[in-house]
């Protein structure tokens, strides 16, 4: 997907630095991604199966999406 769109890139940074497992660094491969569990769960919740894997087009629009409601939401709780 990131060969055929690489704009989505920064996108997909934001996405696995914001659901990274806390410790990350501590286990190896040493890479800020979400838990397997995490996962998982997340496909289970969206498609009814843990093993599902989405699309790319589903992926580039939930990536566009969660990056711009995080962008929304800084700054809206640091009173």
């Amino acid at each position: 997907m990131v060969l055929r769109r690489p704009w989505i890139i920064p996108h997909l940074i934001r996405a696995a630095w914001a659901f990274r497992a806390s410790g990350w660094y501590r286990r190896a491969p040493f890479l800020p991604v979400p838990p397997r569990s995490y996962t998982r769960w997340r496909m289970e919740t969206a498609y009814g199966d843990p093993d599902a894997i989405p699309s790319a087009n589903e992926m580039e629009r939930y990536l566009v999406w969660s990056s711009q409601i995080r962008q929304q939401m800084k700054g809206k709780f640091s009173d």
